[in-house]
Order: C-alpha cells, then structure tokens, then sequence
C-alpha cells in the first residue's frame, strides 16, 4: 500500500511530464520601465525604484500653517505620512479631486510621502530609440525635474525624477 506522500509524489510526476514550458522572458537593457501617470495636461514617468506603491487617496487631516500643496496627514496601514497636492506645488493649481484619486508613495529620508496624481496608466516601457528631448513638458517648474522623455502612441511621456523632487528645500519645508 502506498502512502498518502507517495501518491502525491507520483501525481506530481505525471504533472510535470505533460506541463507546457513557458518561453523564458528576456528583458533588454535597452528598455527603460517605469509608473505611468499624468498630472494636469502632462504624461510623467518615475523609475519603479522610486515609488513605493499606488493606493487610493487616504482620508487626510490637514496641518493647520502649512502650504497650500500640503494637504495634510495620511494613514496608511498606521504609518502617518504627509500627503502633497503635486499638481499644485509644480502649478500652483490645486488637483481636481475625483472618486477614485489615486496616490503615488514615495520614499524620501524621515519617511514616506504621498503623491496626488490626476490619472494613473500603470506600467510603461520605452525603447531607447523612443527617447525625444523634454521639451513642452519640462517646462516651468517641470525642468527642475524633467530632463528627457519618450514619445510612445503619439505621446510624450516626461521622466520625471522623484528622488530629485524629494531632495528640493521648498518640497522639505511645507511650513507656511
């Protein structure tokens, strides 16, 4: 008589024998890969390295003497966070917010920060071919951060760099 781990080894087996092998995927190195998202009119990239993760909008408690762009605090899993407007620290036009906003994480020094976006599109990957110069989406507060993109289905994506964004004095200090 076999026992209970026999039988399921010889299933196995048999399992293995007729499964179909998928064709192993190979990612170039001349592939960049990062979050798509748009704030107001432009298509932005950040390198996956740079965002944390993308949740749904917390609800905020805002932080009385603080910038405009700060909205306030957010918890998320019970890490507090601050919770910033970057449509309106880079325009100075508040997000229009929508059921269903969406918040790019992102890890700077002293803890995590939560991005709005006003659309996410996931995933995107570029060729470096498709590499074109920044030009209309780095301009005005956008160049500080933005210095090349991707055009892609009649799109240009600007790269938009986080950990510099993280690094500026005016985004560290959100005190009014």
């Amino acid at each position: 008589m076999r026992s209970p781990f026999d039988i399921l080894e010889a299933y196995e087996r048999r399992s293995l024998a007729h499964a179909v092998q998928l064709p192993e995927k190979q990612f170039s190195a001349d592939i960049w890969r990062g979050v798509g998202y748009r704030v107001g009119k432009r298509r932005l990239v950040s390198d996956f390295r740079e965002v944390v993760e993308i949740v749904p909008m917390p609800p905020v408690t805002p932080v009385p003497g603080a910038l405009p762009w700060l909205l306030g605090v957010g918890n998320l899993r019970g890490n507090l966070f601050p919770v910033v407007d970057l449509k309106c620290f880079l325009e100075g036009e508040p997000t229009g917010y929508q059921e269903g906003q969406r918040v790019l994480i992102m890890r700077q020094a002293g803890g995590d920060v939560a991005l709005t976006i006003d659309e996410l599109f996931g995933q995107r990957s570029f060729e470096l071919h498709q590499q074109v110069e920044a030009g209309d989406i780095a301009q005005g507060r956008y160049a500080h951060f933005v210095d090349r993109a991707f055009r892609s289905d009649d799109h240009d994506w600007g790269v938009f760099s986080l950990s510099l964004l993280s690094r500026t004095p005016e985004f560290r200090q959100a005190a009014a």
